[in-house]
This record gives C-alpha cells, structure tokens and sequence, in this order.
C-alpha cells in the first residue's frame, strides 16, 4: 500500500464496538469487494469494501471477516479468512499478506487461509441463533451489480434458511459516523495532500489552459503525496460548465474573464477529503464575480457555526436556505414576491442553490451517518454552499470539511487551503 501502516489499536476499538451491538448467539461476516473486470484480462484497480477496511485494515482483495463474540473457542471470537498466495502470485502480483502481516495489520490473532472458510463457518453457525448480513443500505447507494458480500449473503441464507438475520448496516451507520481521533488524523492527511493540489495549480492556470491539464496537475501532487488516486471523479468546471452540478468530462478550455469550480479531493488510507474552491481563470476577480463569491463564502462561514452536538441535519438545512435566502435577497437575484410565492416545497432560493449543503465525510466521501438522528461530537460533515447562474455563465460554490467539536465551532480540516479572495488572487499572480 503506498500509505504508512495504521495502528491495529483502531481496527481491535472498531471491533470491540461493533461486538457490543450484537445480539448474543449471533456471528457477523464481511467480505471484501470484488476486482471488477472490464474487457478482456483488464480489470479496474482494486478498491476495499470499506466496511471489512474499517473492521480489520485488511486491505486485500478476497477476504473475510467473521466476528462471533460468544464463540464457544475464544480463537474464534475474531476470524480472518485470506487467499493463500504462492510462488506464482508473487511473481505475477506480489506477495499478498501472511498470517504474520495479517495479525499486525488487524490485530486478530486468528486467521486461516479461504479454502478452510467452509468449515470453520458451518461449526460456528452451529453454535449461534443469529446470522448479521452486510448490506449497502446508504441513502444515496443506487447498486445494479452483484458485489461479492451479496453473493455470499445468497450463500448463507440458502445454507441456513433457518436462522435468524440481522443486518449490519444500523450498527455500521452508527459507528462509522462518529470518528475516531486516528481517523480524522487520517482525513486531515487527505485534506493536506489535496491542499497541496490546490496550491500547485494556482501557479499553473491561465487563460487557455484545458480542464484535464488541471486535472493532471491534482493528481500528479496527490500520487507524489502517497495518495492513490481522487477520492471522488474530479470536477473541473470552467465557465458555464459550473452550472452541471456533476460535470466531469474536463475537456474544455479555460477562457479569459471565466471562473472554474474545482471540486477535488485527495483519498489518503482510503479516508477520504472533499473540497470546493472557485478561481478565476485570469487571475482576478471581477466586481460581479467578488460579489456572488463573498456571498457564497458567508454562507459556508455562518452555515459551519451551525454544526454542533444536537443539531438536527434536516433543520440545519433549513435554516441554511433562510441564510441563502439573504444573501440572495441582498445580490438583487431573488425580490419579495418570490419570497412571498414560494412554498415549503419549492424554496425561493433553489432556483440558485439546488443542493444541500452537507453531508457525512469519512470513508466514503458521503460516508455513513444516521440523518434522522442529532448530530454528535466528532462527526466529520461538508459544508458546501454555492450560487448557480447559467444566464451569466459561471457557478460558484466553496466547501470545506470540519470536524464536529463538544462546545465551540467545528475544526476545519481544510483551514489552510486558501479561500480569501485576496489570498487566491495574489497566490495565482505571483
């Protein structure tokens, strides 16, 4: 892996806290994803189902997890299941983990190679009254392929149509939501490589440059700084572009007097990172342009005191739509009769900002979280506010991820990316 080695203390907590939640007599299991062919013998590169990751740092593919706290052999509290490798994977992909590395990895002592999962499963299902099936239940999660974890469900609910299921995902929600110090660490990390990015191609757009040249400069900076890849397809949105809110084609060319929206983020030990910053292609801003900047950034300023312990999500969207609702009130784009027309449904303000402005950071870039429950101390949101104008040709939207603090505003993690005016301009003319 190109990033340093995490502490297994991280892993043995997220365990231990999951174990807590189960039932007594039950027994877990979570498999890693699968390597996706895509024509021929190419594949897409190999990305860890986050759940077995977060459980175990196990970052290989073909791997199990089982996790039966009242197993009746104390070895068989905490199980790895791994491929065996040989000779010929070495040679042709590389070592993959010994029992030896596994154990330093994650932490669990007990771990037998795949070809013994049968049998070992049988005679601790044996023994438990309950089965928990991992599924991706994210509310934004759309799955047409059948992952590996889904197979294996099949496989367990037809070997043992009797016994009863729960479901991982409640507790995995939860837990992942609320973020260990070593994991923002970890985002931090991210959020300090994309910082990097951002820095590099300040000194490098000018008029006429392509959106995939940028593009090639993030990603360039990312890999030098040990991360693998985006933690999410890049959007880099010059001119009208910024108006499609999922634009990532990036084969346009950047023209005098546009503004770009770069939504880019680092991934770092698979955590991952999520900004938003909107620069001019020239180097200055014009009067319009500060404008709609300035207010977009208010927003993101009073919308982030907004996130602390007790928050309702649904609420604190609400009351951001009143703070866009000012701020474009006072820019002339919305008048009283829109406000006096629009309904609970259909905001004033949704005409010029159709998103919402947050979203649970983490592992997933729109990582795992309970929305209908308040929100809690070292909870890692986005905040993202943005002004769209089509007719004007240009979009401007800022995000920064802050961490969720006991008493006091949130931490920004991305505090020293530049997002002042005055700072982009003289860093972009320099």
């Amino acid at each position: 892996m190109k990033y340093d080695r995490i502490d297994s203390e991280l892993f043995v907590k997220n365990r231990k806290n999951f174990m807590k939640k189960m039932k007594g007599k039950s027994i877990a299991f979570f498999n890693s994803n699968d390597i996706y062919p895509i024509s021929a013998d190419s594949t897409l590169a190999f990305e860890q189902h986050r759940d077995i990751f977060y459980l175990s740092g196990v970052d290989q593919e073909e791997s199990i997890l089982v996790l039966c706290p009242n197993a009746k052999d104390d070895r068989h509290k905490e199980m790895l299941f791994l491929k065996e490798t040989n000779e010929h994977i070495a040679v042709w992909e590389g070592p993959k983990l010994t029992k030896q590395q596994a154990y330093e990895t994650s932490g669990v002592r007990t771990v037998y190679w795949l070809k013994d999962s049968d049998k070992i499963i049988a005679e601790l299902v044996d023994q438990c009254d309950t089965l928990y099936y991992n599924h991706n239940e994210h509310y934004r999660a759309k799955v047409e392929t059948e992952t590996r974890e889904e197979r294996f469900n099949k496989w367990l609910k037809e070997k043992y149509p009797h016994k009863k299921a729960e479901r991982s995902n409640p507790i995995l929600q939860r837990l992942r939501s609320i973020k260990d110090p070593t994991e923002i660490d970890l985002i931090q990390k991210a959020c300090d490589i994309t910082n990097k990015g951002f820095r590099r191609i300040l000194n490098f757009v000018n008029p006429g440059v392509w959106e995939y040249e940028i593009e090639a400069e993030f990603i360039h900076e990312f890999l030098n700084n040990r991360s693998k890849r985006f933690a999410y397809t890049p959007i880099i949105a010059s001119g009208k572009n910024a108006n499609i809110l999922h634009y990532n084609e990036n084969n346009k060319q950047c023209r005098d007097g546009e503004l770009i929206l770069l939504d880019v983020g680092a991934e770092y030990a698979n955590y991952s990172s999520d900004m938003t910053r909107t620069i001019p292609v020239s180097g200055r801003f014009t009067k319009r342009q500060k404008d709609i900047y300035n207010a977009v950034l208010n927003v993101k300023n009073e919308a982030t005191k907004m996130l602390v312990p007790g928050a309702d999500w649904k609420q604190y969207h609400v009351e951001v739509g009143k703070l866009m609702t000012a701020e474009l009130l006072s820019l002339g784009l919305l008048n009283k009769s829109d406000i006096q027309n629009e309904t609970e449904e259909n905001p004033a303000y949704k005409k010029y900002f159709m998103h919402g402005t947050s979203h649970h950071m983490g592992l997933d870039t729109h990582d795992y979280g309970l929305l209908d429950e308040p929100m809690q101390a070292n909870m890692v949101f986005t905040v993202e506010p943005g002004i769209y104008l089509p007719d004007e040709g240009f979009g401007i939207r800022l995000e920064d991820d802050v961490v969720i603090q006991e008493s006091g505003d949130p931490v920004n993690l991305m505090k020293d990316i530049p997002i002042e005016i005055e700072e982009i301009e003289e860093l972009m003319n320099n």
